[in-house]
C-alpha cells in the first residue's frame, strides 16, 4: 500500500493526496478491493462511534465527561475492547481504560517527536519547527477557557 500511495505521488505530482483518489487509482491498477464489513460489524462500529461520542456534563463542575469508556481485553490473538458506564465502572477498570489512553498519548507524542526531529534535519535551512510535548500547559488552558454549549458537544 505504501508503495501504490509513492506511486499515485509520482504519476500525478501531487504532494497533499487524497486517499479516495489513491483508493480509486489502486484498484485501477488491480489491487484487490477489501471484503465488505457484515452488517453485525458495521452496527458495532456505529454503536462504538457512538459510545465514544456520548458526553454528560458533571453536575458539580458544569464540565464534560465521556460516558462511555474503552477497556481492553486480551481475546487469543485477538486485541478487543469492552466498554464500561464511567458512573458504573469500578477502579480498576477506569484504570485500564485510562492508562490504555494516555499510552496513546504517549505513542503520539513519541511519533510526533520523530517527525518532527527527521523533518527539522532534512530542512536544515528552515527555521525549526519547536513544538513542545508536555501538554500540561495546554490542558490547562482549555479547561479554563469559556466554552458555549455549542462548542462542547
Amino acid at each position: 500500500m505504501q508503495r501504490l500511495i509513492r506511486a499515485y505521488m509520482d504519476e500525478t505530482g501531487e504532494h497533499e493526496v487524497d486517499m479516495h483518489k489513491v483508493a480509486i487509482y489502486a484498484h485501477e491498477k488491480g489491487w484487490p478491493l477489501p471484503k465488505p464489513m457484515s452488517p453485525f460489524e458495521l452496527l458495532a462500529k456505529q454503536f462504538t462511534e457512538a459510545a465514544r461520542d456520548q458526553i454528560k456534563y458533571d453536575s458539580k463542575t458544569g464540565r464534560p465527561y465521556r460516558v462511555y469508556h474503552a477497556i481492553p481485553v486480551e481475546n487469543g490473538q485477538l486485541s478487543l475492547f469492552v466498554y464500561v458506564d464511567i458512573d458504573e465502572a469500578s477502579r480498576n477498570a477506569m484504570w485500564k481504560s485510562l492508562v490504555n489512553r494516555r499510552e496513546q498519548m504517549v505513542s503520539d507524542g513519541v511519533q510526533l517527536t520523530f517527525d518532527m526531529e527527521h523533518w527539522i534535519g532534512a530542512n536544515p535551512t528552515e527555521e525549526p519547527i519547536d513544538l513542545p510535548v508536555d501538554l500540561t500547559p495546554d490542558i490547562e488552558w482549555r479547561k479554563n477557557t469559556p466554552h458555549d454549549d455549542s462548542e462542547a458537544a
